[in-house]
């Protein structure tokens, strides 16, 4: 029996070094294809894809950029979003390129990790598609958008993204973020929490609730941008669905975690604090009626 634990952990093991070494080479093949080719970044999928950057990042954001724009469908738009002036001014070779093929590099304000989405809800009255949002120390699979796009046409008003947590309760409040449990269905629910480093689709509805909210983000969780947007969901009804049974987690850009936000709000359990600070006793009473979203059908809702 003592063995088991051993063995699982030699699996896990290998597998990290696999992960390593594909990683390695992911970023080896997407800096060639941004020197070599010349095809457009953006295609005819109803959708804008959005993402941020900053500080030393700013030197490998372009292998996120560049393993989302050889995808199985191009967005119609794709934006990067500097807070840097000096960043903006001084853009690196290989996002100039891609900038050429059609991405958009706008210059906004430090929303801090909100940043990835906020600049482009604040640019628009009116949303007439979703918004997929991406992480800058990730390399997408090739499929990565379509996923997400096929999701929402399937269910157009909900939240959709790779990676869902369920959010525990306990005793009448919520449990600490480390113990909530890993979605393990496609199952849709209020009680759904997606993380945005494995890539979310937001549907219309969904952003004219965060235009409405403005920027509040800065005075209650102004470095945890999934408990927001979570929250803002919740109180609008909408549900959070994982598009596949399986969790992913896609490979990081090596190089890229010198300074991870979830060094802070997971190692540090300040998204705790995050927590504890922004939903009120209505919001876990809307979490504990939302019922088991396990016994959910796709497609089923169990918003009030």
């Amino acid at each position: 029996m003592s063995a088991h634990p051993v063995a699982r952990s030699a699996v896990k093991r290998v597998r990290k070094v696999f992960k390593r070494i594909r990683a390695y080479g992911g970023l080896l093949i997407l800096r060639c294809r941004n020197l070599l080719v010349r095809e457009p970044v953006t295609g005819t999928a109803d959708v804008v894809v959005s993402m941020t950057s900053y500080g030393a990042r700013l030197r490998t954001v372009d292998i996120a950029l560049e393993s989302i724009a050889r995808g199985t469908v191009k967005p119609k738009r794709m934006i990067l979003w500097l807070d840097d002036p000096a960043a903006f001014e001084h853009r690196t070779p290989a996002l100039l390129r891609l900038q050429r093929r059609g991405l958009e590099t706008r210059l906004t304000r430090n929303f801090g990790p909100h940043t990835k989405y906020f600049p482009y809800v604040e640019s628009s009255a009116e949303f007439d598609c979703p918004l997929a949002t991406a992480d800058d120390d990730i390399i997408y699979p090739s499929r990565w958008l379509q996923t997400l796009v096929e999701a929402n046409h399937e269910h157009p008003d909900m939240v959709h993204g790779h990676w869902v947590r369920m959010i525990s309760l306990n005793d009448g409040s919520i449990s600490r973020y480390k113990d909530w449990t890993q979605r393990r269905d496609t199952s849709p629910g209020l009680n759904n929490f997606a993380l945005g480093v494995s890539g979310v689709i937001y549907p219309p509805g969904m952003l004219r609730e965060l235009r409405t909210r403005g920027d509040q983000f800065m005075d209650f969780c102004p470095g945890a941008d999934d408990i927001w947007l979570h929250w803002v969901a919740l109180g609008a009804g909408i549900q959070t669905r994982q598009v596949r049974e399986v969790a992913r987690h896609f490979p990081m850009i090596p190089g890229s975690q010198a300074h991870a936000l979830s060094d802070v709000n997971v190692g540090l359990h300040r998204n705790d604090d995050w927590i504890r600070a922004l939903y009120s006793t209505s919001d876990v009473m809307a979490l504990m009626t939302a019922g088991d979203a396990g016994t959910l059908k796709d497609g089923e809702s169990n918003a009030s």
